[in-house]
């Protein structure tokens, strides 16, 4: 019996310096995957790297890594034309994660996300210059906000003959088209009591604003208007995230 307790007592110890030693090695590896995709993305803050699944040195042997999730606070995705948008908090996790034997590089399977484009972002590539619907009738897109419901609240300001400025909003319904963010309307305004031509009016209230070279080669999946801002999804395959 006493060499059964003294065999359990070897077991136990040793069971809890493996457990340590993973769970060190794990810390490492995240730091060294953090600083490689800083690195590889040019980012400007250290991204958060969790390495999900238990034990993690059979994981390392075996060449692949169950999840990775990370999180980016701000990104600058290119916007098209040289421009730029900033990405907030986007939050990834990337499955089957095979490395290289020199660790240089390494690829998810697959890999899914959530991030967030504040309104006022998005705001940018909406119509804020004046811009003529009708014979001396002016309008500009001044605000962008939560609409409810899954919609985005457009305010509109038109400067009217006599009347002076006028002010309105409509719901829009925002939707992924291609690899752009795409803002229309769901009803058509009016200003001054003029019922003005469709693509006059459509020039001002719609939109759409490209987002391209999302981090590890993702895509826009989803989108969705809520309190703060539009709520992205996106997706990819064989997602890169060093190397």
């Amino acid at each position: 019996m006493r060499a059964l307790r003294i065999l359990l007592i070897v077991v136990v110890i040793l069971g809890g310096l493996f457990v340590a030693v993973d769970r060190i090695a794990v810390h490492f590896a995240e730091g060294e995957v953090a600083d490689r995709l800083k690195a590889s993305e040019n980012l400007s803050a250290t991204p958060d790297v969790s390495i999900n699944g238990f034990p993690f040195l059979t994981q390392l042997a075996g060449g692949e890594l169950d999840e990775v999730e990370v999180g980016i606070h701000d990104y600058e995705a290119a916007a098209g034309d040289g421009e730029k948008i900033r990405i907030d908090d986007l939050r990834a996790r990337m499955r089957g994660v095979r490395f290289s034997g020199d660790y240089s590089s390494a690829t998810a399977a697959s890999a899914t996300g959530t991030a967030t484009i504040s309104y006022d972002e998005l705001l940018k590539a909406a119509k804020s210059e004046p811009t003529e619907v009708a014979p001396g009738i002016t309008a500009r897109v001044v605000s962008l906000g939560d609409g409810g419901n899954g919609k985005i609240k457009v305010g509109v300001e038109a400067d009217v003959p006599v009347l002076g400025t006028q002010r309105l909003s409509v719901l829009s319904t925002v939707r992924v088209e291609g690899e752009k963010v795409e803002v229309r309307t769901d009803s058509l305004p009016q200003l001054a009591g003029l019922d003005l031509a469709e693509e006059s009016v459509r020039q001002i209230t719609d939109f759409q604003q490209a987002i391209d070279d999302l981090p590890g080669g993702v895509r826009l999946d989803k989108v969705e208007a809520a309190a703060d801002g539009v709520e992205i999804s996106v997706k990819g395959s064989d997602v890169r995230l060093a190397g």
